[in-house]
């Protein structure tokens, strides 16, 4: 558990739930622009807003139970954060898992160890895919206060279904991202957006996903989304090191700009939902949660949290 009296708790929280808004309203944006391609082309040109209601997929349903457990546990206790990703599964397996995902939450499920779970993926390299970083805004915005912190509990949150380490780098390069959006918003850093790169550079650990956030750094902000999408990719295969650095880029492109920011993601194609998760989680936190505008909160479908502990 980290050290700090209530109001530090309830203000560490806040930050979450507001992460967690700004991520959840960004994926079920994103889910809304699969189809035919020609058609998603033509809703993106003219900045058509999809029809409500906005369905979240699991991107949201781990990041609620990542939140759950902070607020229970005040760190991610990963032995309670399995149990409740498999439970959230399994009320709702049709959100979108990912067929690695389906078997290792079914396997926590059934009561095999996370660990051992997480470690048979991928004939036992573990999963390099781009779920862990999906669900991990929240992590960085409660722990803010101590970057080191958030590497730590980024990690944990994601060996409990990723144990190969570029998915854990995907985590805590999101991670790192919304912590630092998080000093922005509340006037501690200067926002000047190749910060945020810079950042995440020198926490994010060796690997493909780190490689891939040095050259989204080297990338000018002014490039246009196809030419991110080239150097970057989208998502498309549904690993950090695709994912993760393209989401990151367009968070430092419009740090302070909720709508364009999700605009000028999902204009990337790839895995919309996810990057527009990734995306919205992070720049929320330095724009403010109020720019996420209200009719866009409205239609994104109520978030299912489980009631707090009572006090005892």
């Amino acid at each position: 558990m980290i050290a700090g009296d209530d109001s530090a708790r309830d203000q560490r929280l806040r930050r979450a739930l507001a992460s967690l808004d700004g991520l959840s309203v960004g994926d079920a944006f994103g889910q809304r622009f699969f189809g035919p391609e020609d058609e998603v082309l033509r809703r993106l040109a003219r900045r058509t807003l999809p029809q409500a209601p906005w369905r979240y997929t699991d991107d949201t349903e781990m990041a609620i139970a990542i939140v759950e457990i902070l607020r229970s546990h005040d760190s991610v206790d990963q032995d309670a954060l399995a149990l409740a990703f498999a439970r959230r599964y399994a009320a709702d397996p049709g959100r979108g898992y990912g067929q690695a995902a389906h078997e290792i939450l079914q396997k926590i499920g059934a009561q095999v160890p996370w660990r051992w779970a997480a470690q048979q993926a991928f004939d036992g390299a573990g999963s390099m895919g781009n779920g862990a970083a999906m669900r991990a805004a929240p992590v960085g915005a409660y722990f803010a206060d101590d970057l080191d912190v958030v590497v730590e509990q980024a990690r944990a949150s994601a060996e409990v279904t990723h144990h190969h380490a570029d998915g854990q780098a995907g985590a805590i390069a999101v991670a790192v991202a919304a912590a630092w959006a998080m000093r922005v918003g509340e006037g501690r850093t200067r926002s000047a957006s190749a910060r945020l790169l810079e950042t995440v550079l020198q926490y994010t650990p060796p690997g493909a996903t780190r490689d891939g956030i040095e050259r989204a750094l080297q990338l000018p902000l002014i490039s246009s989304i196809d030419d991110a999408v080239n150097a970057l990719g989208n998502g498309g295969q549904v690993i950090a090191s695709d994912t993760v650095p393209f989401a990151l880029w367009c968070a430092a492109r419009h740090i302070d700009n909720y709508q364009a920011a999700l605009w000028a993601t999902v204009s990337g194609l790839g895995d919309r939902d996810t990057t527009c998760a990734i995306v919205g989680g992070i720049v929320v936190l330095a724009a403010d949660r109020l720019s996420i505008p209200p009719a866009w909160l409205a239609a994104r479908e109520p978030l299912a949290l489980a009631a707090p502990p009572r006090p005892t």
